[in-house]
């Protein structure tokens, strides 16, 4: 024990710093105090990088205090977040034969059709936007929703506490594939607990309650069986991920040149019906309107951390005397062109024959989205990061840590944002961003052959 202590003494020491923090992080924290919060998460950064900079070699030793620091927010309630009270909704309105797409909360409130303990509760928790409008959570994310609920018997809490096992149970299902999948690429398996101990996913998966890391954990399990030449199992495993959230529908065109025509169509089509298969419990004559027009909200209306957006927005507004409102209805309807346009030069001038060039496709895809993009939550660069993990690239590295600044905007009633602080959030990442793809590693982008 003593000879232990010896040889690890700084990491325990530094493992049990982050324990507090993350307590006072879960437990004392206010999000409108923002200098707080960056002092505990910049702390956290620190303290983490040094720990698997000791350690990177101790499997063990990462995986007890990636479980040990999840396991402080058990009970606490989100506090960066409401969202989580519309998914414990949601599961209520399952778990009592209710589909979440047919009716909003509000029209629920007002109806008094269906009643169960906590509902006035959730109703009055979560924000005014999600009260008025249909659920936008795919059906995955509506069944785990509802096991968190028959788990936690009608509690918040409990529903809440069944939710973070969820996560927490995801994400060491990303280290388990994520460690696998590397020693296939030929990469060390240490690099998948820059992931698992980064205080981002911790903060925001298991901290408050969002399912970004559900969906990574199916996505790359299906990259693993791809790349262990079991793609056909791979399909149903992707649509789940695509059913979880609906990000990694945007990347399959990138599949065509490692598969070939022909079996791209077929593990296309074996993907679209197991999403269809996923979806149909859930569908009704009115589904697809309701869950496209919500959907469709986050393109045209939200704008939050954006980058290029509030760069656009500046001009339009003071040289054009553009409105903010509807520019930002253009802006959307715009850029979801400009991105399928991306994502389809990716696909057919990259060389993707081999999968380690699929991802990092994958990778540049997210990013480009994210660039162009009018909000990007912190949760977002959670799957960026994710996938990153696998690639040469580190700029979704820095954002996990740069997009802290975002949190300013809590600091006020009215989520006025810093653009000061967004402009150095952003000068950081797109900075590192070109200085890999034109400094240190010029070649992973280019098309043409050496």
């Amino acid at each position: 024990m003593q000879s232990y202590w010896r040889l690890h003494k700084y990491p325990i020491l530094f493992a049990v710093a982050c324990i507090l923090f993350y307590w006072s992080f879960a437990y004392n924290l206010v999000r409108t105090d923002f200098i707080k919060l960056f002092m505990l998460y910049g702390a956290l950064f620190y303290l983490t990088s040094k720990i698997i900079q000791f350690e990177k070699w101790n499997f063990k030793f990462l995986l007890v205090v990636g479980i040990l620091f999840r396991l402080v927010f058990l009970i606490a309630e989100p506090n960066l977040s409401q969202d989580f009270y519309r998914f414990i909704w949601d599961g209520e309105l399952i778990k009592n034969g209710i589909n979440p797409y047919l009716y909003t909360p509000d029209q629920i409130m007002e109806q008094g059709t269906v009643s169960f303990p906590s509902m006035k509760e959730l109703h009055e928790g979560m924000t005014d936007l999600n009260a008025r409008h249909y659920s936008n959570y795919p059906p995955i994310n509506q069944v785990l929703f509802a096991i968190a609920s028959i788990l936690g018997g009608g509690s918040v809490l409990g529903s809440t506490i069944a939710m973070r096992l969820i996560v927490i149970l995801a994400d060491l299902g990303v280290l388990y594939f994520g460690r696998k999948l590397l020693q296939h690429l030929n990469k060390a398996n240490h690099l998948a607990f820059w992931y698992f101990l980064n205080p981002l996913v911790i903060i925001e998966l298991t901290g408050n309650l969002h399912f970004e890391g559900v969906m990574l954990f199916f996505f790359v399990w299906a990259l693993y069986l791809i790349a262990k030449n079991k793609w056909l199992w791979s399909t149903p495993i992707y649509a789940i991920s695509i059913m979880v959230k609906l990000m990694p529908l945007m990347f399959l065109p990138l599949f065509v040149k490692y598969f070939g025509l022909k079996k791209s169509v077929v593990f296309y089509a074996l993907i679209l019906l197991g999403c269809g298969a996923l979806l149909f419990p859930f569908y009704s004559s009115v589904f697809i309107d309701n869950y496209s027009d919500t959907v469709g909200l986050w393109f045209t209306n939200f704008e939050f951390n954006a980058s290029i957006y509030n760069v656009v927005k500046k001009i339009a507004v003071t040289y054009y005397e553009a409105k903010p409102w509807e520019l930002i209805d253009s802006y959307g309807s715009v850029i979801q062109r400009v991105v399928v346009v991306i994502i389809l030069l990716l696909a057919f001038l990259r060389k993707n024959q081999k999968l380690e060039s699929v991802i990092t496709s994958i990778m540049l895809a997210l990013a480009c989205y994210y660039f162009l993009s009018s909000t990007v939550h912190p949760w977002y660069v959670v799957f960026l990061l994710g996938i990153a993990v696998f690639t040469d690239y580190r700029f979704p590295f820095v954002w996990s840590f740069a997009v802290v600044l975002s949190y300013y905007a809590y600091s006020n009633p009215d989520y006025k944002e810093n653009l000061w602080l967004l402009a150095i959030e952003y000068i950081l990442v797109i900075g590192f961003f070109i200085y890999e793809i034109i400094g240190s590693r010029p070649k992973k982008l280019y098309f043409l052959k050496k």
